[in-house]
Formats: C-alpha cells, sequence, structure tokens
C-alpha cells in the first residue's frame, strides 16, 4: 500500500516539475513533424500519389515509414526512462529530500517499487500513445496496417522497461552524475551490439555474433526493440528482404526468441529487487 502512495506522490511531483507537460508537447511536435514529413514524401512520388493500389508498393512504403517512426519513439521512450530514474534515488539523497520521506513509516523497498511502479506507468503510457499515433498515421495515408500492434507495441514497453530498471538500480549505487554516463553508455554499447550482431550475420563472422549477443544479453533493450520491428513488417516485406540481402541494420527479419522475452521479463524483476536490497544496505 504505501509503494502506491509513493507512486503517487511520484506522478504529482511529476505534474509539478511540468516534466508531463513538457513531454506532450515535445512529443506533440515530434508526432506533428513526422506527418508532415510522411505526407511530403508520399506526395512527391507520382506512383504514390492517391490510394495506394500495388500490393508490393504499399507494403514497402508503409513498412519502412513504421519502422523509421516506432524507431524515433523507441530512442525518445528510452531517453525519457532514463532521464526519469537517474536521479531516482541519488538526486533525492543529494538534496535531503529522502530523509523527510523515509521518517515516515515507509520501508525503503516500499520507496523503491513506488518509483518503479509511477515511472513503468508513465513510460508505457507515453510508448503506447506514441506508438498509436504513428500506427495510425502510416494507416490513414498509405493504407497499410501493421500485422501484429500489440505485440510491438508490448516489446517496445518492456524495452524502455529494462533501461528504466537498470537507471534505478545505479541510482541507489553511485550519484547521479556517475550514473549517467554509465547507463548512457550501456544504452550506447546495446545498440552497437546489434549493429555488430547484424554485420556479424550478414559476413557469417561467428565472433562478432557471439560478441553482439553477450552485449545484447547484459542490457537486452536493443535486442528487444529489433523483436518487436518483426511485428511490424510486411510478410510480402519480409519476403523481399531476405531473399534480397540480410535484412536492415536498425531491424530484424526474425521474430524475437522466446529465451530472449524470458529474459528480459527476469531481467526487469531482478533489477527491481537488486536496487531495494541495494537501497536498503545504503547509509544515508
Amino acid at each position: 500500500m504505501n509503494a502506491l502512495v509513493i507512486a503517487r506522490f511520484t506522478l504529482q511531483e511529476a505534474v509539478s516539475r511540468r516534466l508531463i507537460l513538457a513531454g506532450v508537447l515535445l512529443s506533440a511536435a515530434f508526432l506533428g513533424l513526422f506527418a508532415f514529413g510522411m505526407a511530403m514524401i508520399y506526395n512527391m512520388d507520382p506512383e504514390l500519389s492517391g490510394p495506394l493500389s500495388d500490393a508490393q508498393t504499399k507494403a514497402t512504403f508503409g513498412t519502412v515509414l513504421t519502422v523509421l517512426g516506432l524507431y524515433a519513439v523507441y530512442f525518445l521512450a528510452s531517453f525519457l526512462a532514463l532521464f526519469l530514474s537517474v536521479g531516482a534515488v541519488s538526486g533525492e539523497i543529494d538534496s535531503g529530500a529522502l530523509h523527510a520521506v523515509l521518517a515516515h513509516p515507509i520501508r525503503r523497498a516500499e520507496f523503491i517499487a513506488g518509483r518503479w511502479l509511477a515511472y513503468a506507468g508513465l513510460i508505457c503510457v507515453y510508448v503506447a500513445m506514441m506508438a498509436g499515433v504513428i500506427l495510425l498515421s502510416v494507416r490513414l495515408l498509405s493504407g497499410f496496417w501493421v500485422p501484429d500492434a500489440p505485440r510491438a507495441i508490448l516489446l517496445l514497453a518492456l524495452a524502455a522497461l529494462v533501461l528504466l530498471t537498470l537507471s534505478l538500480l545505479g541510482s541507489t549505487l553511485v550519484p547521479t552524475l556517475a550514473n549517467g554516463v554509465v547507463v548512457f553508455t550501456l544504452f550506447g554499447l546495446a545498440w552497437l551490439a546489434g549493429l555488430i550482431e547484424f554485420i556479424g550475420t550478414a559476413l557469417n563472422n561467428e565472433t562478432m555474433l557471439n560478441t553482439g549477443t553477450a552485449v545484447s544479453l547484459l542490457v537486452p533493450s536493443d535486442a528487444l526493440w529489433r523483436g518487436a520491428t518483426y511485428y511490424v513488417q510486411s510478410p510480402l516485406f519480409l519476403a523481399t528482404l531476405r531473399t534480397a540481402t540480410s535484412g536492415i541494420p536498425f531491424a530484424s527479419t526474425v521474430p524475437p526468441a522466446t529465451p530472449l522475452l524470458i529474459w528480459a521479463v527476469l531481467y526487469v524483476l531482478a533489477g527491481v529487487g537488486a536496487a531495494m536490497l541495494s537501497f536498503s544496505r545504503r547509509d544515508l
């Protein structure tokens, strides 16, 4: 129950600091720019003017726009997760506000759980709304609808939750600045690991493939994003990619493996538990 109280106050804090307002305004600006740019691209090609009648053209145009739009959503949600949680504990300790909070009958584990629940709720709503608008925009313009939108959105949200949990854990261990450097570096390494894995697959280089896989297990956010892209690509588009090349660098032509999904869920649960344990033993 105390965790829910902490979650409510965390949400109120985000509103009072105008974090939610700023996020809504910036996200609306991005969505408007995306829709405008998409319409401009659509109208520049005479073959794309009017409803798309050719199945191959519709699949290609709709899939590329969807993947690019969701790629931006993935980055925005990731940065939101990191910015929200990078100082969730260490920042409160530095300001002295945490002493007043813990003076009440609240356990430290409940404080961590409340923080995580509030931030996780914000991120899930953000991902669902942003991805939904992107998918709807592509649908209205080209008539293309992704094969499995719910799975794609769930995987996008899970990728952001992985980063949120990692950043929250770091906030219980090190100061805010150091935590920010570490988690943003790990975020970049996850992206680089996905690229290395893609190149290793294309070149049939087992060393590169194993290196990329190992780093992806350490921070599985990018692997989850790539898994999400599989569910937004048209089967016709996927078939074309498989026959022509090994795919595209920031997407996947195969569905995410079940062990990866299990690992990601356990990763989040273990991360929250580790954050609770770390904070309970930290001197204030």
